[in-house]
């Protein structure tokens, strides 16, 4: 094989699809597609007449407004939240911003029905649409904030510096320039927001808002109507993959980082002048309300104390179940994902990428849906047995969380030099080997990020585990929402307190993974350039 990169080489015969890493994909995209294969036999087991009847009715149209409408405008203003704070910190000198920047990210490990908790608690009347845009703008606008500051950290500086010297003014110049270098970005963090609100469902039930899952959740669970259930399940998975196809419009368009491995000088902080402490006001109201707001209800629960009538439970116990929940859901996840992100960047053939799209689609699944769609396979097929099990928990947990960690492996890939691959199997090295000896040191803080961004997730999850967890085992979500909905506020405090705290540490590695893609990202395009034979063969 020859050294030269991929690009270099004459055109022939494609490389064939490794059958190992071919197989492993295919299977994890079965088990993923489990949810989809439910929905599709519900429907044909209704059949068409009576599956009209659910989808066209009155109630459905007000829950498809109520969603779409929801989603729009929360992903509109976590775009201009989003892109405007990691703006004034990666390119401004407002004082404080490295401090500012972990600051703004801590939100996106805080439940969204803990931050609705936090909010309905200090102001008891808060409610309806206008607070479901509050609470959820709040709590997902780091999912655009984290890529593009990211993408303002890689971008070349030296594009801004020409159009100012053609006379373009400091706004037009962000707008045209700035804003553009970050677009994939922030279109891409867009697209992770509006399936975020598609999904979420116990933020909007205590805020009393009805959208499409809590409708989902009460056909389930108090109705114990099945079909209608599918029906809206249905429309939201179709609402789904509309979102997932605006990927195609702005996936790989564009450049966002530099033009070469530090071809461009230092970047200098654009000096706010007396503008400094009106922008740092705005980022410190920010930070006040997606954090300061819930964190401070917390602990003002947690001190003023009270009684329950529910019987009591231990909170080293719930947290110690999360936590292996969320430990093994995430290892499962980032192991499953890295087949398909493997297949997707080095070999993106067209089957290929639409099997990496169909396990997107799977984050537009409410949790509820997962949950119901295992129980009818134990039911149907395994006589009941793994039902309430931790095996079928954390497989749950896998499938619902399963596209965060493809998206975090396919970007660790994405970054990693194939130069190097390639240097080590022109030596003879088999793919297995080049896969453990090159590919994978190289894609390791991005399998760690895989990891931490599943476990997050898994540790603040809450309507498949209230269908699926064990009868007697309690988890920090469970015992949570037992004394919330017992309006025992003080007593399900600590455990929204204990979520707060572990969902920080992984949000502090997902920010610090962010943080340094731009550097991996230029020691990438060096490596490629040299990639010594005898540092590849040792």
């Amino acid at each position: 094989m020859s050294l030269l990169p991929a690009a270099r080489r004459r055109p022939g015969r494609r490389r064939g699809l490794p059958p190992l890493l071919t197989l492993g994909a295919v299977a994890v995209t079965l088990v993923v597609l489990l949810p989809l294969v439910f929905l599709v036999v519900q429907a044909l087991q209704v059949g068409w007449a009576e599956l009209r009847q659910l989808l066209f009715r009155h109630l459905t149209a007000v829950l498809v407004w109520n969603s779409v409408t929801l989603v729009v405008v929360v992903t509109a203003l976590c775009i201009v939240v989003g892109t405007l704070a990691a703006w004034f910190v990666e390119r401004t000198d407002v004082p404080g911003r490295r401090l500012l920047a972990v600051l703004l990210v801590i939100p996106l490990g805080i439940p969204d029905f803990v931050v609705s908790f936090g909010w309905r608690a200090i102001f008891p009347s808060i409610g309806g649409f206008w607070a479901a845009v509050l609470v959820m703008t709040l709590a997902v606008y780091p999912l655009v904030f984290l890529p593009v500051a990211a993408s303002l950290r890689a971008a070349d500086p030296v594009q801004e510096e020409v159009a100012r010297s053609l006379g373009l003014g400091r706004m037009r110049t962000f707008w045209t320039v700035t804003v553009g270098q970050a677009r994939v970005a922030i279109f891409g963090g867009a697209i992770l927001v509006g399936l975020v609100v598609l999904a979420e469902f116990g933020a909007f039930e205590i805020l009393g808002y009805q959208t499409l899952t809590t409708e989902i959740y009460n056909e389930f669970q108090v109705g114990f109507n099945e079909p209608a259930a599918c029906a809206l399940s249905l429309i939201l998975v179709i609402l789904g993959a509309v979102l997932l196809g605006g990927e195609d419009l702005v996936r790989g368009r564009g450049r966002t980082s530099r033009v070469g491995a530090g071809a461009s000088g230092p970047m200098r902080p654009v000096a706010l002048r007396r503008a400094r402490p009106l922008a740092l006001a705005g980022v410190g109201a920010l930070v006040v309300l997606a954090l300061g707001v819930p964190v401070g209800a917390i602990v003002y629960l947690m001190v003023q104390g009270g009684h329950s009538t529910l019987p009591p439970a231990s909170l080293a116990i719930a947290t110690a179940n999360t936590f292996a929940y969320a430990a093994a859901a995430g290892v499962v996840a980032t192991l499953a994902a890295l087949p398909i992100a493997l297949l997707s960047v080095r070999f993106p053939r067209r089957r290929v990428l639409a099997m990496e799209r169909v396990n997107l689609l799977v984050l537009a699944v409410p949790g509820l849906v997962v949950a119901l769609s295992l129980t009818y396979l134990t039911e149907h097929f395994l006589q009941g047995r793994f039902y309430q099990t931790s095996p079928l928990l954390v497989l749950a947990y896998t499938i619902m969380f399963f596209p965060l960690a493809v998206v975090s492996v396919r970007a660790a890939v994405a970054r990693a030099p194939v130069g190097l691959e390639e240097v080590g199997a022109s030596l003879g090295v088999s793919r297995r080997s080049v896969l453990w000896r090159v590919t994978l040191p190289l894609v390791a803080p991005g399998l760690v990020a895989a990891f931490a961004l599943v476990f997050l997730e898994t540790a603040t999850e809450l309507t498949a585990t209230l269908v699926l967890h064990p009868t007697d085992v309690q988890t920090l979500a469970t015992q949570f929402w037992a004394y919330q909905e017992n309006v025992s506020y003080s007593q399900a405090a600590p455990y929204a307190g204990v979520m707060v705290l572990i969902a920080a540490v992984p949000g502090y590695v997902l920010g610090r993974w962010f943080d340094r893609q731009p550097e991996r990202a230029t020691a990438a395009a060096r490596a490629v350039a040299p990639a010594p034979v005898e540092a590849v063969a040792a």
